[in-house]
């Protein structure tokens, strides 16, 4: 047995980009947890959109054994976790299986925005940090400056920072002493009652439910009977083991130890991330400290374009949300689309993820709605009702306020950029809190409506800082606002699929965009078609699709006049009639298009 003054849990974290990854994969390849023909760049990156967009999604965990210099051999557990700000809650699950952290910081950028973040997150789990300066080897770098900006900006000693370049494989043994000597041992009670944290749950084809788990005290062993706290849900462990990252099994989970269980779940529901796993007989009193419920900030319509894959798209998001405990989904019906689902999201990096996973590894094909944030409404009878759909909106008289969601906003800007930030906040109804200097890198802190930034606003800071900007942001709490509903109409029946939320100023902006997009998009018919957007029963914007012409005069050849014009109004007549009865078909791609607005 393992003594667990030999056993440390730590986590990697790190802005995106920074080399966590990359860490991870030098650590294992030194610890030999894999031959050297099986080694590939991203081991722990196992899903494809992972390895493609070059970032971590789900955080993967493995044990190395490590002799150090003192002659003592050590017992590593290893949690590699995301780095952008929509994977958050995935980084606050996998601090609370840890006593310690690395914190990597690239030498040459230094502290970035989510740099501070899993900083802060790591201090609120009462980790030990030790900062890794990453990327010592590339010309740019300048690791003085980075260990000054670790202790002026994040507040802790960098002074013994490790620096080590993963890429080229220099310091990784600096960086495993660091492990042993800096970061604390787990403890736990071997002889008391069995509990154990669910870090993490996922589906597997073949095994079914599969469970990551913390053995904090007791020891679980294969054939043991578990019961989940949180329902009492009990089951019979199968299998029990640990991650090399390959799977291999054992007899028993020790106290400090992390590792995975099958236990024949079927029902995704039993599964809740952050319980406590007891033993069926005699069951622990209390269960661990959680973490908080993830919150989903933005939601938006899911939709098959073909009616028929309705039920395989529920079967597919019921699988989807097993492997990721982050996202929530209901069902909803839309005149325009037909049967959906209503899902809520991290962020728009984890709506763009889960979309293309669904179309990736379930072969769908679907629709988005525009992405919107939960708003609070109180009406006139004192009810709060939490609306997550612009089509759910009551009527504007039995409302006495909207609230909206408003976020604190940590920008980390290069000088020269600065000013072109700050006029992209101002546009976003931003309230600038804070602007301090960390060097030639001036660090704004704002408060701007959730709603402003769902859209496109990464985007557009990345692009007018030229890449250089890093964006993290915080939920703050709910404020009143002047709050409109814009609905699209074509050809005079509302599109409820198109309809949003926006603030009463730029709702004349908005809508206006929004025809003049339709305008291009919607392919035209034999009839004239209005498309306007409207407030209520105000219209603020409008652009007629012009229609197609047939030539009704191509046989008359010469001729008199009165002919010709008994010919035009008879098309006339034709025209008036179609429009009437006419229906317009919208193409699935001016839905799509239309959402991702241009910014002027």
């Amino acid at each position: 047995m393992t003594d667990l003054s030999h056993i440390r849990n730590f986590s990697i974290i790190a802005h995106i980009d920074h080399g966590k990854s990359t860490l991870a994969d030098r650590l294992i390849q030194r610890c030999g947890a894999v031959a050297e023909r099986d080694m590939k760049e991203q081991l722990l990156d196992s899903m494809d959109i992972e390895r493609e967009r070059g970032i971590t999604i789900k955080a993967q965990t493995v044990r190395l054994t490590y002799k150090a210099k003192d002659g003592k051999t050590y017992q590593l557990n290893l949690l590699d976790t995301p780095g952008h700000v929509d994977f958050a809650y995935e980084v606050s699950r996998s601090l609370a299986a840890c006593e310690g952290s690395l914190l990597v910081v690239d030498a040459s950028q230094g502290v970035e925005a989510q740099t501070l973040a899993n900083v802060y997150q790591a201090i609120e789990a009462h980790h030990e940090i030790v900062p890794v300066l990453n990327k010592i080897d590339l010309p740019a770098a300048d690791p003085e400056r980075v260990r000054q900006q670790i202790e002026d900006v994040i507040g802790i000693d960098a002074s013994d920072a490790v620096p080590c370049s993963a890429k080229a494989g220099l310091g990784i043994d600096e960086v495993l002493e660091a492990i042993v000597t800096k970061l604390p041992p787990p403890t736990g009670d071997q002889g008391g009652l069995n509990k154990a944290l669910l870090v993490d749950s996922w589906y597997d084809t073949y095994l079914g439910v599969v469970i990551l788990v913390r053995i904090k005290d007791g020891v679980i062993k294969k054939g043991a009977k578990i019961k989940f706290m949180s329902n009492n849900a009990t089951y019979s462990v199968d299998r029990i083991g640990y991650f090399t990252p390959k799977m291999v099994d054992t007899q028993d989970l020790k106290p400090g130890e992390l590792g995975f269980i099958i236990a024949n779940i079927k029902s995704v529901a039993d599964c809740k991330v952050g319980d406590t796993i007891t033993d069926d007989v005699k069951p622990a009193a209390e269960p661990l400290p959680g973490f908080k419920p993830s919150i989903p900030v933005v939601f938006c319509g899911l939709f098959p374009t073909d009616a028929s894959q309705f039920e395989l798209l529920r079967e597919s998001l019921a699988k989807l949300r097993l492997n990721d405990s982050s996202f929530h989904y209901q069902t909803e019906s839309s005149a325009a689309l037909g049967f959906g689902f209503r899902c809520g999201f991290l962020g728009l990096l984890h709506m763009e993820i889960v979309q293309e996973r669904l179309e990736r590894e379930f072969d769908l094909d679907l629709i988005t709605t525009a992405p919107s944030v939960v708003y609070r409404i109180t009406t006139q009878k004192g009810e709060m009702i939490e609306m997550h759909n612009p089509a759910d909106m009551p009527e504007p008289n039995l409302i006495t306020k909207i609230e909206e969601p408003w976020v604190k906003a940590t920008i980390l800007v290069p000088d020269e950029f600065l000013g072109t930030v700050l006029k992209l906040c101002n546009d976003r109804r931003g309230e600038q809190a804070d602007l301090t200097y960390v060097g030639s890198r001036a660090m704004a802190v704002y408060h701007i409506p959730l709603n402003e930034i769902v859209f496109d606003f990464y985007d557009r800071l990345k692009s007018i800082s030229s890449g250089y900007a890093s964006f993290d942001y915080e939920l703050e709490g709910y404020r009143d606002a002047d709050l409109v509903k814009v609905s699209i109409m074509v050809n005079a029946e509302v599109v409820d699929a198109l309809s949003f939320m926006c603030h009463r100023s730029q709702a004349e902006s908005r809508g206006r965009q929004i025809c003049e997009r339709l305008k291009e998009l919607i392919p035209r018919h034999l009839f004239k078609i209005p498309v306007q957007a409207a407030i209520g029963g105000k219209v603020i914007a409008r652009e007629t699709i012009s229609a197609m012409r047939k030539d009704v005069l191509a046989k008359c050849y010469g001729g008199d006049i009165t002919r010709k014009r008994k010919l035009l109004d008879k098309q006339k007549e034709g025209k008036k009639r179609m429009r009437q009865f006419g229906s317009v078909d919208i193409p699935q791609s001016a839905f799509i298009a239309a959402l991702r607005m241009p910014e002027n």
